[in-house]
């Protein structure tokens, strides 16, 4: 999740990351959101290494689409699925599965699709809790 594939696709994962993570970091907290962080760095992992144990992934993506979700969360209201989340699910995560099929290139839209998943996962639970 460190290393990336060059300064571009630094830069564009940067960009996510610096954006959302002040607010998300202010909401949750730095150790909620690094826990988030490891989480999604492990559960894409074991996915990856499961399904295309012969490719190995490159860049912070994952966390940059569970931040994306997570961030979705914030005017969560108990009993309620917030509009901003189903609109983010539909446009981010449904480009990825029709990228994912249609596409052929180096970009793990797998890792992207386990990272919202595990983004609306942790942002249901941590939301619940409040």
């Amino acid at each position: 999740m460190i290393g990336h594939s060059g300064w571009q696709h630094f830069i564009g994962n940067a960009s996510y990351l610096l954006l959302l993570g002040p607010m998300l970091e202010e909401k949750y907290g730095s150790k909620t959101l690094i826990e988030i962080m490891v989480i999604t760095a492990f559960v894409t992992g074991i996915i990856n290494y499961m399904f295309f144990p012969s490719v190995a992934l490159c860049g912070a993506s994952g966390i940059v689409f569970a931040f994306i979700v997570l961030a979705s969360f914030t005017g969560f209201r108990e009993g309620e699925i917030p509009l901003t989340f189903l609109l983010v699910a539909a446009i981010y995560i449904g480009q990825q599965v029709y990228q994912g099929i249609t596409v052929v290139d180096n970009i793990s839209n797998m890792a992207h699709i386990v990272g919202g998943a595990v983004g609306s996962v942790t942002g249901y639970l941590l939301n619940k809790r409040s």
